[in-house]
């Protein structure tokens, strides 16, 4: 089933060109990052990518792109979008903070799984 492009990404715009040069395997993943970089519109992209992308990596694409941190999604070319998709898809499953572990649930600090902390009464 193929949904239509995001609004993120309509004919047009820079992230709509470099979308259409995607195969369609693709496309729904670039949509889920157009989406999410392109939600906080008044956001700078530091800190969009922040979420996106695994620890410094966000920061490190924007240098290598010769971009600065507080550039807005919609200065980014399609050339760009294509960069960043690229670096989204090869970090994919890298770890990240705040994500559900494979494993499912976090991991225990006291010692012993599933048991929970006694009342303070007792």
């Amino acid at each position: 089933m193929t949904r239509p492009p995001a609004a993120d990404s309509t004919p047009g715009s820079a992230a709509g060109t470099a979308r259409a040069t995607l195969p369609e395997d693709q496309r729904e993943g670039f949509d889920r990052l157009a989406h999410a970089v392109t939600a906080g519109s008044g956001r700078a992209l530091g800190a969009v990518l922040r979420g996106q992308l695994p620890g410094v990596e966000g920061v490190r694409w924007l240098r290598a792109e010769g971009l600065p941190p507080t550039a807005r999604a919609d200065a980014l070319t399609p050339g760009q979008w294509l960069s960043l998709h690229a670096t989204w898809l090869r970090l994919e499953d890298v770890p990240r903070a705040g994500r559900a572990r494979a494993g499912g649930g976090k991991p225990t600090t006291r010692g012993h799984a599933g048991a929970q902390a006694a009342p303070r009464w007792f």
